[in-house]
């Protein structure tokens, strides 16, 4: 278990309805295949519009709708950089719930062995092999 779960009391029964909701509603946002490539490439760097969408050869107003999906879902944040506006990914949480998710796909596609888990072990340290 983590030390914050333990602060906001999570424990057997699980977080709150709220921030059960909160997740839903990021885990819809990450259904997209566009969104989760945009999402992978801010977690590496920023990028503007023009350059994500150079990168992900797609139309620039695709991925700006895509954008402003990301950014009312909390998930990422953007500035200015002169007249270009420069968008980034929100916090680590998410670059790390990208990477244990692609890294699981990545075993089912490839027919990958599973990593043991045993559930009688805190969540967070239950990993093995």
């Amino acid at each position: 278990m983590y030390a914050h779960d333990e602060v906001r009391g999570w424990g057997a029964q699980g977080p709150s309805d709220d921030v059960i909701d909160a997740a839903s509603v990021l885990l819809r946002m990450l259904a997209d295949p566009t969104r989760m490539r945009i999402l992978w490439l801010l977690g590496q760097r920023e990028y503007d519009v023009a350059t994500l969408a150079e990168d992900l050869q797609t139309a620039r107003p695709a991925i700006s709708q895509h954008l402003a999906k990301l950014k009312l879902a909390g998930l990422v944040q953007s500035s200015k950089d002169g007249r270009r506006s420069v968008y980034s990914l929100r916090g680590l949480h998410l670059h790390e719930l990208l990477t244990e998710v692609f890294s699981a796909a990545d075993h089912q596609a490839n027919a990958l062995p599973d990593h043991r888990y045993n559930a009688s072990m805190s969540p967070g340290r239950g990993r093995a092999g």
